[in-house]
């Protein structure tokens, strides 16, 4: 059975993250910032790096002076409701993608503000993204292509994203065996 995971598991684990590299929690940090002056996200994301507090770290302190954003606040299917919530008819596509991804072992789910990516234990393998008003899009992370779908198509990767592959849908029917072959495909090449 598949797990799903939201920003609060990174909030948490950024706050982990936090205490291990400096022995100190987001609290004491946010009082040192607010002794020091800091009263601006910029100003502190400096300073913190003067103290040698970067990256996840510093969002744990940034976010505890700052606040969570809001949509880092919500559940999953808060977000995923958010994500459909002018595209209805597209939900039962993504809700057909998620039921695979829910009964396939090892399958992490990931969900964002804009998209739900799914994980093995190693990597992001594919990513749902209600794409347009009327297409979902299937992205895939493929070394090489596993059929000669015509719907499979390759897509053109921005410098660092791992994503290769996309399958536009736009209707529950289009989620057939074919969809689901490729996408177990995807899962086995990057992890399973």
């Amino acid at each position: 059975m598949a797990s799903m995971k939201t920003w609060q598991e990174m909030v948490a684990s950024n706050e982990a993250l936090l205490n291990r590299k400096t022995g100190e929690d987001a609290r004491t940090w946010t009082t040192r910032a607010r002794d020091a002056g800091i009263e601006s996200p910029g100003a502190l994301k400096t300073w913190l790096a003067e103290q040698n507090v970067t990256g996840y770290s510093a969002l744990a302190v940034e976010w505890d002076m700052f606040g969570v954003p809001e949509f880092m606040q919500q559940g999953a299917d808060e977000l995923i409701d958010g994500q459909y919530a002018d595209r209805t008819q597209l939900r039962p596509v993504a809700d057909a993608l998620l039921g695979w991804a829910e009964r396939t072992n090892d399958v992490v789910i990931q969900v964002r503000r804009t998209y739900v990516s799914l994980q093995t234990s190693r990597r992001k393998f594919a990513q749902i993204t209600p794409a347009t008003k009327s297409a979902v899009d299937l992205l895939l992370r493929l070394q090489a292509a596993v059929t000669s779908s015509e719907r499979l198509e390759r897509i053109k990767v921005a410098k660092g994203d791992t994503l290769t592959h996309r399958v536009r849908l736009r209707s529950v029917d289009e989620v057939d065996e074919e969809v689901l072959g490729i996408l177990e495909s995807a899962r086995k090449q990057n992890g399973c």
